[in-house]
C-alpha cells in the first residue's frame, strides 16, 4: 500500500487535485438525479479576489460538493460581471497616469482598451477562484458582456419598453462643473471639510411663528418646493399639512411627513429641493413635488434664482446669507466638518443636478416578487432577511438604468433626427421604421450594470434560446450573496424571473457575513487591515483557509477574522494527515469486511456510534446552511474523539496479529472513509490526497456518496460506558497536572465502589499511563479522588509527597483564583462592560469565569481530598 509523506504539504498537492478533477470532468453535471443549481454572483472585473469573496466562493463550494456527493445533478456556473462603472473608471485612472483622457482616443478606440483590460482580470479571476478550489464547471463560463447575453440584454429591455415598463424621465445625476461631464458614485471621492449649517427661520403663512432650518448649503433654497418632517417626530405632527413663506422669495411651502427624514440632524426639519439633492429628488417623486433648478452645468444660478441669477453657486451662497441675515431670518451659523463628494480627476465639488434619464417602472414587476416571499417560494437566511427584503420591496421605487459610460450594454434606442421618433430594438437599426430615413442615430449611454445582472440566473443557462440547460437547471436552487446587494441584485433577479421565465429564479437565499478584521472594523485599504486570500492560500494552503471560514460563519454574525486562526486549522490538516498517516502504516495484511459481521469491541461500538450521530448532525446542519454548526462537528469529531480517543484506544490492538487487528483494522477505515467523505465539502483537497491512500471502492472522494446514518450502529451503551471511560482518564490527567506529576509518570490508582468491568479497567489503565486500578473498601491514605459517580469513587495515589508544602501551594492557590474568580464577577456585573465590548470579548470573559470556577472547586476538592 502507498505510504503517506511525512509532512502535509498544501502546495504539492492542490494544483495537481484540482487540475485531476477538471480534467476528468467532476465539476460537470452527472447523473439523472434531482437537479441542484448555482449560479456564481459574477465577481467584477476590477482587480483580484479579496476575503469577502473567498467566503463566498467557500460556502457555495461547500453546498455544491456535498450536494454532489448526494447524487444531484448538480451544477455550479462560473462567470464575471463587466462592472460598468467600476472599470471604465480604473481603465480611465490607468490611462490618466499616462496623461490620456478617453476623450482623446474616440469611443471605438477606448472599448478596444477596457476589452483587453477585461481579457487580462477575467484570466486573473479565474486562477484565483481555482485557487480557492471552487468546483465550478469551467465549460459554462459566462461574462455580462458576451454575445449571449448582449441578445438577452436587449431582448429583455425592448420587451420591458414596448411593455410600458422602460421610460425616459428626469434624474439626478453627478455633475462635475469643471470636467462638463456626469460621473458615477465611485467617481465621486468623498473629503471631510470645514463647513457650517446654516439655522434660518421659515415663517407660517398664517403668521402664528416659524419653523427653524438647518442646511450647509442656503443658496440651493432658492429651488425649495417643500418642509419636510419624520412622520412619528412629536415635536412637528401638529405641523403636518401647515404652509410656510420661503424667505427671499415669497414661495409657499407645504410641511410634509417622510420617514427620509433624521430627526436627530440639525433641527429635525428639512428643507427639500428635488433639483439639487438625490434624496430630496426622491422625497419629491413621492410627494409629486414641483421640481425648479436654478443651479446650471456650469455652476452659475440660473434665471430661476431671480436677484441671485448669473451668480456662481459660492458667490450666491455669501449674498443669500447676507441677505437672510440682514431681513431677520438667519438665526445662527453653526461651523461643523462634513463630508463633501469632489471630482476624482479634478477635485472639483460635485453638483447635483437633473438630467433625462432611462427607468424601469418596478412597482408591477415587484408584485410577484413580493408573493413569492411572503408566501415562502422563496426563502432568506438567516430569516431576518425576510423583513429587510419585503420592507424594501414595499418602498421600491423606480429605477433608473441608464449611465453615461462607454463601457457596458449600450441602450437599445434609436432616434430618428427626420421624424422624431424613437425606436427599442434588439436589431442595429440602419432606418427609421417610420418615416424610412437613414438619418437616425443610437442613445449614447450604456444600462446600468445590475440590469444584465439581474437576468444572470437564465441568460447563463441560455435564455433567450430554448436550450437544454435552461429545461434541466432552471429555476437554479440557492443563491449566496451579501446583505449589501439584496436590493441592488437579489430583488431584481426575483423580478426579473417571473417576468421573463415567468417562475423563481431561485429557491434559497443564503446572506453570507461580512468579513472583517479581528477588531470588528471592516476591511479596507485605508486601514491597511486587509487580508489577502491568495497569500493565505500561500502561506497555509487553501483547506485552513476554507475550513476557517466555514467554522466562523455563523449565521446573522459578522466575521472577526484574525490571521493566527488559519494556523489553528492548519493544525488540524497536520493532525488528520498523522492521523491517516498511522493508519495506513497499520494496514498490512488488512482484509475488508463488513462491520456488520465483526465482533466489535466497546471502543469500535462507541466510535461508530459517534461517527453516524455525527453524519445526521453534520448533514442536518448543511440542509440549513448551518456551516459552522457542520464544521465545529466534524472539527470535533476527527480531532477530539477519532484521534485523542479511538486511535489510542486501538493501539495495543493493532500490535495483534489475530482477529483483534483485523477488527481495528477495519472500523479504522470504515470511520477514516467517512470522516474524509464529511470533511470533503470543506477541507477538498487534503481529503482527496488521503482518501486516494486508503483502501476504499471509488474513483474519487468528489465524486463518492455522502454518508448515511445506520440506526443500527448507534449504540447510546457503548457511548455511556465509553463516556465515563474518558471522564475518569480526564480526571487522572487533571490531576496529575494540578499536583505537577510529569503525563509520562506511572501513576497508581483505586476505587472505592461497585467493582469495574475487566475492559473498562484495562483501558483506564492504558489511556491514563497508570497501573491497572484496585478496588478497595476505602480512600487511601494519601490519595485524591479523580473522578466520583454514583457507583463509585476512583482515586490516584501521589506517593510520597510532602502534604504540608502541596497544602500550602493549593491554598495559595485557591486565594489566585478566588482573586480572578471576583474580578471576572466585577467585569461581568459592570453593565458598560457588556453593552459596548465586542461581543466575542464579552464570552471569552464568560468561558474564563466559568473555567476559573471550575478550577477553583476543583481545588478546594482537592485540599480536602488531601486532609483526609
Amino acid at each position: 500500500m502507498e505510504q503517506l509523506s511525512t509532512r502535509y504539504d498544501p502546495s504539492k498537492i492542490e494544483d495537481k487535485w484540482y487540475d485531476l478533477w477538471n480534467k476528468n470532468g467532476y465539476f460537470k453535471p452527472r447523473g439523472n438525479g434531482e437537479s441542484f443549481t448555482v449560479v456564481i454572483p459574477p465577481p467584477n472585473i476590477t482587480g483580484t479576489i479579496h476575503m469577502g469573496h473567498a467566503l463566498n466562493l467557500t460556502l457555495q463550494d461547500i453546498i455544491i460538493r456535498y450536494k454532489r456527493m448526494r447524487g444531484f445533478n448538480t451544477l455550479w456556473v462560473p462567470g464575471e460581471d463587466h462592472a460598468g462603472i467600476a472599470t471604465q473608471n480604473a481603465v480611465e485612472k490607468d490611462l490618466a497616469k499616462k496623461g490620456i483622457h478617453r476623450d482623446d482616443l474616440g469611443r471605438e478606440k477606448f472599448l478596444e482598451l477596457v476589452w483587453d483590460w477585461a481579457k487580462k482580470y477575467r484570466a486573473r479571476i479565474v486562477e484565483q477562484i481555482k485557487a480557492i478550489g471552487a468546483s465550478v464547471d469551467w465549460s459554462r463560463e459566462r461574462f455580462t458582456l458576451d454575445d449571449g447575453l448582449n441578445r438577452a440584454v436587449k431582448k429583455a429591455f425592448v420587451e420591458l419598453y414596448n411593455k410600458g415598463l422602460i421610460y425616459k424621465g428626469k434624474y439626478i445625476v453627478n455633475w462635475c462643473p469643471r470636467c462638463h461631464t456626469v460621473l458615477s458614485d465611485e467617481e465621486v471621492e468623498h473629503e471631510d471639510e470645514e463647513g457650517a449649517f446654516y439655522h434660518i427661520k421659515y415663517p407660517f403663512k398664517d403668521g402664528s411663528g416659524h419653523v427653524v432650518i438647518a442646511t450647509t448649503r442656503p443658496e440651493t433654497m432658492l429651488a425649495d418646493t417643500a418642509v419636510a418632517v419624520h412622520p412619528s417626530d412629536e415635536r412637528y405632527k401638529a405641523l403636518i399639512g401647515k404652509k410656510v413663506i420661503l424667505p427671499l422669495v415669497g414661495r409657499e411651502l407645504t410641511v410634509i411627513s417622510d420617514i427620509y427624514v433624521d430627526p436627530s440632524l440639525g433641527t429635525g426639519c428639512l428643507k427639500v429641493t428635488p433639483a439639487h439633492d438625490p434624496n430630496d429628488f426622491q422625497i419629491g417623486l413621492r410627494h409629486n413635488l414641483e421640481i425648479i433648478e436654478v443651479i446650471g452645468k456650469d455652476d452659475i444660478i440660473n434665471e430661476n434664482g431671480g436677484k441671485y441669477a448669473g451668480m456662481d453657486k459660492i458667490e450666491a451662497r455669501k449674498a443669500v446669507v447676507k441677505d437672510l441675515e440682514e431681513q431677520g431670518y438667519l438665526i445662527k451659523i453653526e461651523p461643523i466638518k462634513h463630508a463633501v463628494g469632489k471630482c476624482y480627476r479634478c477635485n472639483t465639488t460635485i453638483e447635483p443636478l437633473l438630467s433625462d434619464q432611462w427607468f424601469v417602472r418596478t412597482k408591477p414587476l415587484a408584485e410577484r416578487a413580493i408573493e413569492a416571499v411572503e408566501n415562502g417560494e422563496i426563502v432568506f437566511y438567516p430569516k431576518r432577511w425576510k423583513k429587510v427584503y419585503l420592507n424594501w420591496m414595499y418602498e421600491i421605487r423606480d429605477w433608473c438604468i441608464s449611465r453615461q459610460l462607454w463601457w457596458g450594454h449600450r441602450i437599445p434606442v434609436w432616434y430618428c433626427d427626420d421624424c422624431g421618433a424613437t425606436m427599442a430594438s434588439e436589431e442595429d437599426l440602419k432606418k427609421c421604421v417610420h418615416c424610412g430615413s437613414s438619418n437616425i442615430h443610437q442613445d449614447e449611454d450604456v444600462l446600468d450594470t445590475w440590469f444584465s445582472s439581474q437576468l444572470w440566473p437564465f441568460t447563463t443557462l441560455g435564455w433567450p434560446e430554448k436550450t437544454e440547460d435552461l429545461k434541466t437547471f432552471y429555476p437554479t436552487s440557492t443563491l449566496f450573496t451579501a446583505f449589501d446587494i439584496i436590493f441592488f441584485w437579489v430583488a431584481r433577479m426575483i423580478m426579473a424571473g417571473y417576468q421573463f421565465m415567468d417562475e423563481k429564479p431561485f429557491s434559497h437565499v443564503y446572506i453570507h457575513q461580512l468579513v472583517r478584521d479581528k477588531k470588528g472594523r471592516k476591511m479596507s485599504k485605508s486601514l491597511g487591515n486587509g487580508i489577502d486570500p491568495l497569500e493565505v492560500i500561500e502561506e497555509y494552503g487553501a483547506d485552513p483557509m476554507r475550513f476557517t471560514l466555514a467554522m466562523l460563519a455563523a449565521q446573522g454574525r459578522d466575521i472577526k477574522l484574525d490571521s493566527r486562526f488559519f494556523d489553528s486549522y492548519r493544525k488540524f490538516a497536520n493532525k488528520i494527515w498523522n492521523a491517516t498517516r498511522f493508519v495506513i502504516m497499520n494496514l498490512e495484511g488488512y482484509e475488508a469486511a463488513e462491520i456488520a459481521s465483526l465482533d466489535l469491541e466497546l471502543e469500535d461500538r462507541w466510535i461508530l456510534s459517534r461517527l453516524h450521530r455525527t453524519v445526521g448532525i453534520v448533514t442536518e446542519a448543511l440542509e440549513s446552511y448551518d456551516f459552522n454548526v457542520a464544521a465545529k462537528k466534524i472539527y470535533s469529531f476527527i480531532w477530539n474523539e477519532l484521534c485523542d480517543w479511538y486511535i489510542e484506544s486501538v493501539k495495543e490492538r493493532l500490535k495483534d496479529t489475530g482477529k483483534e487487528r483485523k477488527v481495528a483494522q477495519n472500523v479504522l477505515v470504515k470511520v477514516l472513509d467517512n470522516s474524509l467523505k464529511l470533511l470533503h465539502p470543506f477541507m477538498p483537497f487534503i481529503t482527496e490526497e488521503l482518501w486516494q491512500k486508503l483502501p476504499t471502492k471509488g474513483e474519487a472522494i468528489i465524486v463518492s456518496d455522502w454518508p448515511c446514518v445506520n440506526d443500527d450502529l448507534i449504540d447510546p451503551d457503548a457511548e455511556g460506558t465509553y463516556q465515563q471511560i474518558m471522564d475518569i482518564v480526564k480526571g487522572i490527567r487533571s490531576l496529575k497536572a494540578e499536583m505537577n506529576i510529569p503525563p509520562s509518570a506511572k501513576v497508581k490508582i483505586h476505587y472505592v465502589g461497585v467493582p469495574l468491568d475487566e475492559k473498562i479497567s484495562t483501558m483506564i489503565s492504558s489511556l491514563s499511563n497508570s497501573y491497572k486500578p484496585h478496588h478497595e473498601k476505602s480512600k487511601l491514605s494519601g490519595s485524591a479522588a479523580a473522578y466520583t459517580s454514583d457507583k463509585f469513587t476512583l482515586y490516584v495515589e501521589l506517593g510520597e509527597i510532602d502534604l504540608n508544602a502541596e497544602l500550602k501551594r493549593l491554598e495559595k492557590k485557591i486565594s489566585t483564583l478566588n482573586s480572578e474568580v471576583s474580578r471576572l464577577e466585577r467585569k461581568l456585573s459592570n453593565e458598560k462592560f457588556i453593552n459596548q465590548a465586542p461581543e466575542d470579548v464579552v464570552e471569552e470573559t464568560r468561558e474564563k469565569h466559568n473555567e476559573m470556577k471550575a478550577q477553583l472547586e476543583r481545588v478546594k476538592n482537592l485540599i480536602a481530598d488531601l486532609k483526609v
